[in-house]
């Protein structure tokens, strides 16, 4: 059993080697590409900003067409879930029919 902890442990601690090397590789190569990084960002900032612009015009152009294509598919939603339901709609209206007529009820007016 005393062997089955110091095996953890000593999985613990090579865990944790690992995780401190894998951090240091991680800050070395962050502050070596810095300067690639923010060299990129500078020269890109015209191309992100076209998009943006570029982005916002296709927007206002699709816009209207994907909300007609929402509205027409909520149509064909609603269709192809009560079509399988008419026949027991026209059953149920049959009964109504049958109930309403058989009733001899008249209202007494007063």
């Amino acid at each position: 059993m005393i062997e089955l902890v110091l095996l953890a442990g000593v999985a613990l601690v090579v865990l944790a080697v690992v995780t401190v090397a894998v951090t240091m590789l991680k800050m070395v190569l962050w502050l070596v590409l810095l300067p690639l990084r923010l060299l990129l960002g500078v020269l890109l900032l015209p191309l992100l900003l076209v998009k943006a612009i570029v982005g916002g015009v296709l927007f206002v152009v699709v816009a209207p067409v994907m909300i007609l294509a929402f509205v027409v598919a909520a149509f064909a939603l609603f269709a192809a879930v009560a079509v399988p339901l008419l026949p027991l709609l026209f059953v149920a209206f049959l009964i109504w029919l049958v109930v309403r007529s058989t009733s001899s009820t008249t209202a007494i007016a007063r």
